[in-house]
């Protein structure tokens, strides 16, 4: 098993468990808020990034209530001051660490990054060093119910653009290339499947595995910053070894 599908079942569990301390609900907040402003308004059914913020918001489990809000946010004008902004850079050990924002303020994001960085003896570096080691693409995760063909429903998935598939602790985890991202979103609109997580998300070709106690060091700039409010997500290319998830409690 790869690193990167080991974390991303550890991120789903990690979601589950934050979205009762609100952490998530904030964020996914903030996703929708700006996707009624970028996405052409606050009817999901004309608003493709809509759609799929409250998609998401749905399979992390959060409030009716709160996603109406969040909507009504972005309709005021609320989102209008957020902007989009990444950081790429190393933890420890040459681990490579991508971050993406949403803030509404920039110099408040920017300092803040730099010293979880600092701090957790990593090390920032310019826009673009790390696009050799990620590539972006189309994941979607749906829940395996007892009528599925899973070898069926591939089949289909692949005429929408999916190219790699995971079946893990009862979840579908289904790649596309970025560019197919929209289509294979459509295909599951027409089997009538909703997936639980939806996300271009940013695929390592490469991971690197470390002993325990370094294992540690690099979680805790990981964990500083998944931990800052303005952070959307944290890529990384950290193997998860044998027995090192536990470590992560």
């Amino acid at each position: 098993m790869s690193g990167h599908s080991k974390w991303s079942t550890i991120k789903r569990k990690k979601g589950a468990a934050d979205a009762k301390r609100g952490k998530i609900f904030s964020r996914l907040s903030k996703e929708i808020s700006v996707a009624v402003k970028e996405g052409g308004g606050g009817d999901p059914e004309g608003n493709p990034r809509l759609r799929m913020a409250i998609q998401n918001a749905k399979g992390a489990n959060m409030p009716k209530d709160n996603i109406e809000r969040a909507i009504k946010k972005g309709l005021g004008g609320d989102a209008n001051s957020y902007m989009e902004l990444t950081f790429e850079g190393y933890a420890p050990f040459g681990v490579a660490v991508f971050v993406e924002c949403l803030t509404d303020n920039q110099n408040r994001t920017v300092q803040e990054v730099r010293a979880a960085y600092s701090k957790n003896d990593g090390n920032m570096g310019t826009n673009g060093s790390l696009e050799f080691i990620f590539d972006r693409k189309g994941v979607f995760t749906l829940p395996i119910t007892k009528e599925m063909d899973i070898e069926s429903l591939e089949l289909e998935l692949i005429d929408g653009g999916a190219d790699d598939f995971t079946v893990e602790d009862d979840y579908l985890t289904v790649k596309c290339l970025m560019e197919d991202f929209g289509n294979l979103n459509k295909k599951f609109e027409e089997l009538n499947l909703e997936p639980e997580n939806a996300e271009l998300q940013r695929i390592p070709n490469n991971t690197k595995a470390v002993g325990d106690e370094d294992f540690r060091k690099i979680m805790k700039l990981i964990d500083a910053l998944e931990d800052n409010d303005d952070v959307q997500q944290v890529w990384h290319n950290l193997e998860v070894g044998e027995g090192q998830e536990a470590l992560l409690n």
